[in-house]
This record gives structure tokens, sequence and C-alpha cells, in this order.
């Protein structure tokens, strides 16, 4: 149930900031070069809105296997060996993420308690900024997400894109509609 509401979530939020920083950009290139105006705080949402975007959409590039991996000297090994180096990624992943969720959560008590708002924005900085904290959570919960299912044997590495595999399947499928 968690997860389920976690990946609906995530979704949700990937395609609301992927239309309103579209539409914001194209509003204010409109604004801007038909109009000679625009927004003074566009450029400043559109890069919190990409940022909230990216740490986003690296969480869900986990969840579907989406991120291209330099793979191919971890698939030279057994499969108890890249159980064991996936682990291990992981693992230093997780910290890594939670050094930046430490990190992030002293960062962003501090703004709270300054009470700085955004340049442009009437917006407090730690809510903008708070994307850190959101984003790394995410990205934290997809990383052991994963050392699970490798500690479960249900896996034995990242799913990763594979793009010669993707190219050579999309060949075979040009190649058997031409053929038809």
């Amino acid at each position: 149930m968690f997860m389920r509401i976690m990946n609906r979530t995530e979704e949700a939020i990937i395609c609301i900031l992927l239309i309103l920083t579209t539409l914001l950009v194209f509003v204010d290139v409109v604004m801007r070069f038909g109009f000679n105006s625009g927004f003074m705080w566009s450029q400043e949402l559109t890069l919190h809105m990409s940022g909230w975007f990216v740490l986003f959409g690296a969480s869900y590039g986990l969840k579907v296997g989406s991120h291209i991996g330099m793979d191919a000297f971890v698939k030279l090994f057994s499969r108890g060996v890249r159980r064991i180096l996936t682990s291990i990624a992981a693992i230093l992943a997780i910290i890594y993420c939670c050094l930046i969720l430490y990190g992030s959560w002293i960062y962003l008590k501090k703004m709270k308690m300054i009470g700085i708002e955004l340049e442009d924005l009437p917006i407090p900085t730690w809510i903008a900024h708070g994307m850190l904290l959101v984003g790394f959570a995410f990205l934290t919960i997809r990383l052991l997400m994963i050392l699970w299912s490798v500690i479960t044997d249900k896996a034995d590495g990242f799913k990763h894109a594979d793009e010669a595999k993707e190219s050579m399947e999309l060949a075979e499928d040009i190649t058997k509609g031409e053929e038809a």
C-alpha cells in the first residue's frame, strides 16, 4: 500500500512538474519575444521546478530501470559476485543519500530559522529547497528496495536500460514489418 502511494505520488508529481515547467517556459518566451515583457519570477520558479523534477526523476529511474548502467564489467562475474558488488554499490549509495539528507536537514533548519525568502518569489527558501529532503528520501527508499531485492535473491544487480538490446529489438521489428 505504501509503495503504491509512493509510486502514484512520484508519477503524478513528475507529470505535473513537466507540464507546468513546459507551460511556464512557453508563456514566458511568448511574453518576452512577442510582447517585450515577461515575468520576473519565472526563471527562478523554473529552476526550482527543474530541481524537483530531476530528483523525482532519478528516483523513478531507479524504479523502472531507465538509468544507463556501466555494467559490462560487472556482468563478467558470476551471479553471487554480482550480488555482492550490487550490495556494496547500494550500501555506498544509501550512505551518500543519508549524508545528503543529514546536511539538507541542517541547511533547511537554518534557512527556516533565518527566514530567508527566494529572490523573486515570496516563498520561504526552506520550502523551495525542501526538494533535497523529499528527493533524497525517495532515492533512499528506492535504493533500500534494490538492496532488499538483492539480499532476498530476487535480483543480482540494478536494473539498467540496455540501449543496445533495445536497438536490436527495434531493428528486428522494422525488418519484420518490411517483410510483411
